[in-house]
């Protein structure tokens, strides 16, 4: 099951009206609260966001190969990738925020600063930081920095957004002490991230230099020494989506960035990204974003 930001805000606050100070525009979007202490379980969930959070009450958080036992205050990245479960252990020890994203939100801004490109967001990395008294300070102010940037009527208030997350990432690699988990052996979950794992590390593509080399999940199958349904089996149980699926994803993200924020022709993208057509690449695009390339070339720089 992939829970949708609707779902979740409803879930954490079934009371409430929708966030009136989200930031919406052009399918980005960006949403800071406040969490209270009491956080009851939540199940494996594979969501359609990201998530960042100050976690200040004590649980385990479990993925599917390990858990993590949180008896102090923590900074946690959240993937859509990689689903995850909380079961609360004890009482809150201090207010804690968390925000939630989309990946457009994610990757937009500067491509040569983007937050997508941050360790913290690599889903072969650390997911969970714990933080000093000093340190959970700071990053309450930055929430709140963000809750306050959002109400204003400022146009680019998604960048000062994104400066905050920025900062806050950082905040969060200082800390950067290896975090002790316990496994939970899953051979699927490990071929899964692998995959993954491999997937980003094709991007971006180095233009003129080099061609996107991976295309199909026979590749990706071949290259992890794995057989292809195997491949496919696994990464469908673990993140929720077929591995066609994600190739796709990647593939577009990675168009739409170069035909927005580079000066590459679309035949110079076309082939870097595996097509041999133009025509091709034009079609495959329009397919999955309902944008032909020239549209996408066109908000370049706005």
């Amino acid at each position: 099951m992939i829970e949708t930001l609707a779902e979740f805000n409803k879930r954490v606050n079934p009371t409430a009206a929708p966030s009136a100070t989200a930031y919406q525009k052009a399918g980005e979007y960006f949403d800071v609260q406040p969490s209270e202490c009491k956080l009851g379980t939540t199940t494996f969930n594979y969501r359609d966001f990201y998530k960042v959070a100050l976690v200040t009450h004590l649980g385990k958080l479990y993925y599917a190969d390990k858990w993590i036992e949180v008896d102090r205050p923590a900074i946690l990245f959240s993937s859509p990738l990689i689903p995850y479960a909380w079961e609360p252990t004890g009482m809150g020890i201090g207010n804690g925020y968390y925000c939630v994203f989309n990946e457009k939100f994610l990757n937009s801004g500067d491509r040569n600063s983007l937050l997508a490109a941050t360790p913290v967001f690599d889903i072969s990395m650390e997911r969970i930081y714990f933080i000093d008294d000093k340190t959970v300070e700071s990053t309450r102010a930055l929430f709140r920095k963000m809750m306050d940037e959002l109400k204003s009527d400022y146009a680019g208030k998604a960048d000062i957004v994104r400066s905050y997350m920025h900062l806050l990432v950082h905040e969060a690699m200082k800390m950067q002490d290896t975090s002790t988990y316990v496994p939970q052996k899953s051979a699927a979950q490990r071929t899964a991230e692998l995959f993954l794992a491999l997937l980003e590390r094709q991007f971006p593509v180095d233009i003129p230099n080099k061609t996107l080399e991976l295309k199909t999940p026979n590749d990706y199958a071949e290259r992890l020494s794995v057989h292809v349904n195997h491949l496919n089996r696994v990464v469908k149980s673990t993140t929720g989506r077929t591995t066609s699926t994600l190739i796709t994803g990647r593939i577009i993200q990675e168009a739409v960035q170069l035909l927005q924020h580079s000066n590459y022709s679309v035949g110079e993208i076309a082939f870097a990204l595996g097509f041999e057509e133009t025509a091709s690449f034009s079609n495959f695009i329009k397919k999955h974003t309902d944008i032909s390339p020239t549209t996408h070339r066109s908000l370049l720089n706005v």
